[in-house]
């Protein structure tokens, strides 16, 4: 196939999905490619189109083994016709469940054709210093691997006549999906007096849940537990407080010190 270019679309607050999609794309090494950062509210407002004739890359977090619910309604609006997809998925080295299978049949349904997907490891939303989980990755050795998917990507893409010839992707996962996507309420974020109210955590909340004119309000009903502001953070003045997060942190620094490694699909 003659792909004219590439549409590449991540959500990742704390920058681990974009790592892992800018991997593919140089292993890829279009001759054009448009990224679309869909992480700010406002980047999520207009729907994505894409023909048979470009090659479109979805990255998302996963969330409870799920993708995340609040890219449900901006993922399903995307408008293709036969396109090539890359669906890609990346987790904090736990699970990733039905996550890939579910952002394929997404984008099968707005007419794309998955042809290759990845299931790879980011550090985790709640890594700390002192817990963690996943720490650094994707690192050197995932991104060999990533941009060597690239590759096999264009390779594959080169060998297939025109888009109706892509056969279908099998996946691992389960249908109905398991799991909730929905995440659920937690007053769990600590400012201390460190804060100097730069507003640096507001610009990077992805669902601007944090008050830009007092950064010490998060709106719990609002927030996503991505951790973003607490990783943005220039004065480290924000932390995960205790209660169920912390416990839950807790819970997966210890199960999951395992090193788990990308899984790649053609």
């Amino acid at each position: 196939m003659d792909i004219e270019s590439v549409k590449a679309v991540y959500f990742s607050p704390t920058r681990t999905t974009k790592a892992v999609i800018e991997g593919i794309v140089r292993g890829l090494d279009p001759v054009s490619v448009e990224v679309f950062d869909i992480t700010r509210p406002d980047a999520r407002i207009q729907p994505l189109r894409a023909s048979e004739n470009e090659l479109l890359i979805v990255g998302v977090p996963v969330y409870r083994g799920r993708v995340p619910a609040l890219l449900s309604g901006w993922l399903h609006a995307i408008s293709a016709r036969d396109t090539p997809a890359v669906c890609v998925v990346v987790y904090g080295n736990r699970i990733y469940d039905d996550a890939l299978l579910e952002l394929s049949d997404i984008l099968t349904g707005c007419g794309c054709r998955p042809i290759a997907g990845a299931a790879c490891i980011g550090e985790h939303s709640f890594s700390s210093d002192e817990m963690p989980i996943a720490e650094g990755r994707p690192d050197a050795v995932d991104l060999r691997h990533i941009e060597a998917f690239g590759r096999k990507i264009r390779e594959k893409l080169s060998a297939i006549p025109s888009a109706d010839r892509i056969g279908i992707l099998t996946l691992p996962g389960c249908r109905p999906y398991r799991g909730d996507p929905q995440i659920v309420a937690e007053d769990f974020i600590a400012v201390s007096d460190a804060c100097t109210q730069c507003g640096i955590c507001a610009e990077v909340c992805p669902v601007g849940a944090i008050d830009p004119e007092d950064a010490t309000l998060t709106d719990a009903g609002v927030c996503i537990t991505c951790s973003a502001c607490i990783k943005s953070c220039p004065e480290q003045a924000r932390s995960i407080k205790p209660g169920r997060v912390k416990d839950m942190s807790l819970r997966l620094y210890a199960l999951c010190r395992e090193r788990k490694e990308p899984e790649f699909f053609l």
